[in-house]
């Protein structure tokens, strides 16, 4: 019961603490498609955007349903995990978005992601939608992000 009640009052804090205490480890573990990779600074508002996001239901979780939404034509930032194995279930979805430039950044932790999103499971791709309560958030990400050297 406790444990439940620590996660349900502390996401943000875990989210966001869990990459500063030990970003240099969940780096070693990212795999070799992980570029462009967002850093320490930029992880974080990504985290604290999908944690706003997600209060307010503006945010489309997992694989299947972001690469329908972006086949749709949804725009938004695209934020994926660099350690998720195997690296074939979502490797296609960067392309998809330099194709509608779409801009996306990957992060180090799917279980950060997961937990920001007010989810228990693991998240690999989770895709942010534009909205005026977090719009400052929002562009801040969306600037940031976009500057974010793309790989060849």
């Amino acid at each position: 019961m406790t444990k439940i009640k620590k996660d349900k009052g502390t996401t943000e804090e875990d989210a966001t603490g869990t990459t500063e205490k030990s970003y240099q480890e969940l780096i070693a573990n990212i795999n070799p498609i992980a570029q462009p990779l967002a850093p320490r600074k930029l992880s974080k508002k990504l985290y604290k955007c999908v944690k706003k996001a997600s209060k307010l239901k503006q945010i489309r979780r997992g694989v299947k349903e972001v690469q329908k939404f972006i086949n749709k034509g949804e725009s938004g930032i695209v934020v994926l995990a660099g350690d998720t194995l195997p690296i074939d279930v979502y490797c296609h979805v960067p392309i998809m978005c330099e194709d509608r430039n779409l801009p996306y950044a990957y992060i180090p932790s799917k279980v950060d992601l997961g937990s920001s999103a007010g989810s228990k499971r693991p998240t690999c791709v989770i895709l942010i939608k534009r909205h005026e309560e977090y719009q400052e958030a929002y562009d801040e990400c969306l600037e940031e992000v976009s500057a974010l050297p793309k790989p060849l």
